[in-house]
């Protein structure tokens, strides 16, 4: 009987602990499978700084050569680097990483040509399922003229085309603590940020995949109260956190307050519909603040609302032609760049916008941080499906109540919203709450806890 890989191949990527859910004989065999679904001659792939990152992927690479492609390995990278890799040279690419989980944790990140998401409704299922057959079966003969592996840096290029995209050279002076996480980007900071009117206090560049200082995370309060108590110390305009893969961006301000996702969705947005002459499609999922639609209309902009995870976000910016997405987990999209997201970039918006004017950072993004949220909320739920009838049950019908079933169950108010929706992969129900004020948000999260709980 095959193998079931569902337990480690998710709604997005492949994920799972090393060597005990996967290792590198089935690297092999999802390179190989990777390359038959894809139907690709040419592939690239790069890795992060986990222990067990080079070997997985150059079994992926020997998998995929077997099948009859050339394998381009950039080696060490960010997520986005493979991404601007994948974009860049029109090649499908595969990253090893597993974010920020756990150092026993490793996974692959997949993408077409142009960096065009690889998710469970785009190929992974299929991958997934051939994998499966092989690993019962034995991978197939190799192909007649096996493919190539060679290798190629492209952090110089990643930088210069990022740096092409906003334009720093002007702004005044800024000092930034950079939290690294002793992930990714640790690697590409120093190179993208060479040459800036930048002052860069690094902590924790050393790569190291067994994260000694904490979880690299910036989600997780835990995870960045190093980088606010340095900020203070050093009297910086800012700090920057980066996850393990480098992909996604978390700032805080001078005072080391953290800054919402939803206030730097807005903020970018505003940059990216000035630099579109002030119009443009902008895609946020359901759980940003209320905040970026408003920003985004009042800069002439047209706001799309889409379900979480970036597979749908992707697919939603390539289908409305958008220029540039955002969501609450601090993952940003960017039409200039493949429709991909990047922190990275990200991070250049908000040292431009705050570089270009006087005033503090906690200024700047008041003016996008409107509404209080509650942050996401989760519990653990037995029967999910039940208890998100009963939420629905509480609240139809009631006055002033608008009900929205897009992802989970969101109920909105004139005053205020929830969203409560399951998890993919646990028996968890999240919940993010927002309102006009800290009392009513308050009230509505707890009422909401309350039904979710039982």
């Amino acid at each position: 009987m095959a193998a079931d890989l569902t337990r480690i191949v998710k709604a997005y990527d492949v994920r799972g602990v090393v060597p005990d859910q996967w290792d590198e004989s089935l690297a092999e065999l999802f390179g190989a499978a990777f390359v038959q679904v894809t139907g690709a001659d040419a592939i690239v792939t790069g890795h992060d700084m986990r222990p067990s990152s080079p070997g997985l992927s150059r079994a992926f690479a020997r998998g995929a050569a077997a099948r009859g492609a050339d394998v381009t390995e950039i080696g060490l990278c960010s997520t986005d680097q493979l991404y601007y890799a994948s974009g860049a040279l029109d090649l499908p690419g595969a990253m090893f990483t597993a974010s920020h989980n756990p150092a026993r944790y490793n996974g692959i990140k997949m993408c077409r040509a142009g960096a065009a998401p690889v998710g469970q409704d785009t190929g992974l299922t299929e991958i997934r399922e051939l994998a499966e057959r092989w690993s019962d079966t034995g991978a197939p003969e190799p192909v007649a003229t096996p493919g190539t592996i060679g290798s190629r840096d492209t952090l110089e290029e990643y930088a210069a085309h990022l740096r092409s995209l906003v334009n720093l050279t002007s702004v005044r002076p800024l000092k930034v603590v950079v939290d690294a996480g002793n992930g990714m980007g640790g690697h590409t900071v120093p190179t993208v940020f060479a040459g800036l009117p930048l002052t860069v206090v690094p902590m924790y560049f050393e790569l190291d995949g067994t994260f000694p200082h904490h979880e690299a995370n910036p989600l997780d309060p835990a995870n960045i109260v190093d980088l606010q108590r340095r900020v203070r110390e050093e009297g910086a305009d800012l700090g920057i956190a980066f996850d393990g893969d480098a992909d996604r961006c978390f700032v805080v301000d001078e005072h080391g307050d953290p800054v919402s996702p939803s206030a730097v969705t807005a903020l970018v947005a505003a940059r990216e519909l000035a630099r579109n002459g002030g119009h443009g499609v902008i895609i946020h999922n359901l759980i940003t603040s209320w905040s970026v639609p408003e920003v985004v209309e009042e800069h002439g902009g047209t706001p799309v609302r889409t379900r979480v995870g970036h597979s749908f976000i992707k697919a939603e910016m390539a289908r409305a032609g958008a220029i540039f997405g955002g969501e609450h987990s601090a993952h940003y999209y960017f039409k200039d760049f493949w429709n991909a997201d990047t922190g990275m970039l990200a991070a250049l918006h908000v040292l431009a916008a705050l570089g270009g004017q006087d005033g503090p950072l906690s200024a700047l993004v008041a003016e996008y941080d409107r509404y209080v949220g509650s942050g996401e909320i989760n519990s653990t739920v037995d029967d999910q499906t039940g208890r998100l009838a009963a939420i629905k049950a509480a609240y139809q019908g009631a006055d002033g109540i608008t009900l929205d079933e897009l992802d989970g169950l969101t109920v909105s108010a004139a005053d205020w919203w929830f969203n409560v929706r399951p998890s993919n992969t646990e028996p968890l129900l999240r919940l993010n709450a927002e309102a006009r004020d800290e009392a009513t948000m308050a009230k509505v999260r707890d009422e909401a806890l309350a039904l979710i709980r039982g």
